[in-house]
């Protein structure tokens, strides 16, 4: 009897389980060896100066390295096992959703899954010298990028009642030779918006990675910067000011949205997760429509 994609794709997800068990295994034997070898150091160094060798002092160095390194490797392996996890979930997604050509599930849920999704975002460990890559954090995608199917992207769709506005959507296709996307308003199913067919300008990719503010603070908007956001509890961007970026990689940005209803001209402070933190797109004085 032949499997189905659920059950092609279950096995997927438990293969990869069973591996990345197996290396949170390792990981911890290998960190109880970095820290032998570093009391080892600690310990050494603090003997006898007169009785210390030189070379004994940089074997043990060299050893403490050695096993950090190998610490890290096995950590990024395992980082990725969880990174091949996610994708499979989200292509049998999009393929049910193919097969289905149906959403059903409610608001209050698709702003749960929202919010689970970016706070769930991977965290960009970079080695020694590395920059952060671009998606990552507020570092924009290359110019020639295009955003994969199934990606979560800002779009900037046009709606009768309500005018232009920025929204949260997810990518169906990308047609080269338009050069013209094809997304689906992920709240389709409640605002009868449905599936939009755009040019690349009007779609921004969102971020595929968090960046770490105490390493990559550079990967960041600092305070005082003009943004788009998404407005709590809802799927659409709006212009904010940064009042505080993240401090640490489990914070999110302290925003200010432009609001006239306030005296300042802002409304209090909300918090908003990196994924839903985006450049500011300013608008052609000329035609009216977002550059």
């Amino acid at each position: 009897m032949p499997f189905t994609a659920d059950a092609i794709a279950a096995q997927q997800v438990q293969e990869r389980l069973r591996a990345l068990y197996q290396l949170i295994h390792e990981i911890e034997k290998k960190r109880t060896q970095c820290e032998q070898g570093i009391v080892t150091l600690q310990n050494y160094t603090q003997e006898d100066k007169g009785g210390q060798s030189s070379q004994k002092l940089k074997n043990l160095y060299k050893t403490a390295i050695a096993q950090t390194e190998l610490e890290e490797e096995i950590i990024r392996k395992a980082l990725q096992k969880i990174t091949e996890i996610r994708n499979i979930k989200n292509e049998r997604r999009i393929q049910s959703r193919i097969s289905s050509n149906k959403e059903s599930m409610r608001k209050g849920i698709w702003m749960k899954m929202l919010y689970s999704s970016a706070q769930t975002l991977p965290l960009y460990v970079g080695k020694i010298g590395e920059k952060p890559p671009p998606l990552c954090g507020a570092i924009p995608a290359d110019p020639s990028y295009i955003a994969k199917v199934g990606d979560m992207v800002a779009a900037l769709v046009i709606d009768s009642s309500e005018g232009e506005n920025w929204i949260v959507a997810e990518v169906v296709s990308f047609n080269h030779s338009t050069n013209k996307y094809e997304i689906d308003d992920i709240l389709k199913e409640q605002n009868q918006k449905g599936r939009h067919t755009l040019s690349k300008r009007r779609v921004i990719p969102l971020p595929l990675m968090r960046a770490n503010p105490e390493t990559d603070p550079q990967a960041l908007f600092p305070q005082g910067t003009l943004v788009m956001a998404l407005f709590p509890q809802t799927t659409c961007f709006y212009q904010a000011l940064v009042n505080k970026p993240p401090a640490t990689h489990m914070d999110e940005y302290e925003l200010l949205f432009e609001d006239p209803n306030y005296t300042e001209g802002y409304s209090p402070p909300h918090s908003v997760v990196q994924r839903y933190v985006i450049a500011c797109k300013q608008k052609n004085k000329q035609s009216g429509q977002s550059s």
